[in-house]
């Protein structure tokens, strides 16, 4: 039987749920908890981020700020975020990735929404949000050598490799201002399909952790997918179907979506290793060679040429070869 977070019934009692059944759903890579509410005809999500290892409080933040600007987050039913309670509209089961599944020949359309979606999101002024600067950029590339380097018992050059992300960055910072609202985590995990099928409206999850910063970070996050394989093909076309709708995206731009592909490529094996050693998490491990594929065709462009060459020098052609994934 699964436990449920203390003060649960208490906090949905005080929302006007009381009487709904409650219904544990499938968890993350954090430490929240989710949970649908059914009452009649009538569902809501909640969200249990308890403190000290969540704050639910920028979600909420990014949430108001979105559906104010005509993008779809789910409406707040509810908040107590002192406790990491969260009551929310629910958004369906039609998961983009899960929906693709079942539907892989609309595969196209359904890309072509979330892209529509989000140069939609860039054509609002940015954010009250934190910008995405060096520090943010540095912090997460060094994930690599923190984890997966002593996870693969690789003594690298650390200085080096700060250097070569200092000097790839300097033109994707000065291209980024004055920035758009960058949500950080929109793939087909993160999409609901709200009237379930491919072009329906996007409805967004997962977005706390919104910075301002470069429109590209979010296109390579959808199209250099982690969790699911996007054709190469279809990536390409779909930078073309962004150029469209976003009036243009030229040579600059596509040097910054591999340079920001490389970076947050880099960021998620550090992660993924991080929730295998730190946090008894080793499914992610799988997902890693997918990623490392990804990280391999970004760090071909010639804006990533500093990068590339501490690659060459500091991480061995055997691990490259096998995609940076763990021996079995």
């Amino acid at each position: 039987m699964i436990s449920l977070p203390e003060g649960l019934a208490e906090f949905v009692a005080r929302a006007g749920w009381g009487d709904a059944t409650i219904e544990p759903l499938p968890g993350d890579a954090s430490f929240r908890r989710y949970f649908r509410l059914l009452r009649g005809g009538d569902s809501a999500m909640l969200m249990h981020a308890p403190p000290p290892h969540e704050d639910p409080a920028p979600f909420l933040h990014v949430a108001h700020w979105l559906n104010a600007g005509g993008m779809r987050a789910p409406a707040i039913l509810a908040a107590e975020p002192e406790a990491g309670w969260v009551l929310t509209e629910d958004f369906g089961n039609d998961r983009m990735r899960d929906w693709l599944d079942a539907h892989p020949g609309e595969e196209r359309a359904a890309y072509e929404a979330a892209v529509e979606a989000l140069a939609a999101l860039h054509r609002l002024p940015p954010g009250p949000f934190a910008p995405y600067d060096l520090a943010v950029y540095q912090r997460e590339a060094a994930l690599l050598t923190e984890w997966w380097c002593p996870a693969q018992e690789l003594a690298v050059d650390t200085e080096g490799y700060t250097a070569a992300w200092t000097e790839v960055l300097a033109p994707v910072l000065a291209r980024q201002n004055p920035g758009v609202t960058v949500l950080r985590d929109y793939h087909a995990e993160n999409i609901m399909l709200l009237g379930g099928k491919a072009g329906a409206p996007q409805g967004l999850i997962d977005f706390q952790d919104a910075l301002v910063g470069h429109p590209a970070y979010d296109l390579v996050s959808l199209l250099q997918d982690a969790r699911r394989d996007v054709d190469v093909a279809l990536e390409t076309a779909m930078l073309v179907h962004y150029a469209h709708h976003a009036g243009g995206a030229g040579e600059d731009f596509l040097a910054d979506y591999a340079t920001l592909g490389a970076q947050r490529n880099a960021k998620i094996v550090g992660i993924f290793t991080r929730l295998d050693r730190r946090d008894g998490k080793p499914r992610y491990l799988a997902m890693i060679p997918r990623v490392w594929a990804a990280l391999e065709r970004d760090l071909a462009h010639p804006a990533l040429a500093p990068v590339a060459e501490w690659f060459d020098a500091n991480i061995p052609a055997d691990l490259r070869a096998a995609d940076g994934a763990f021996a079995a």
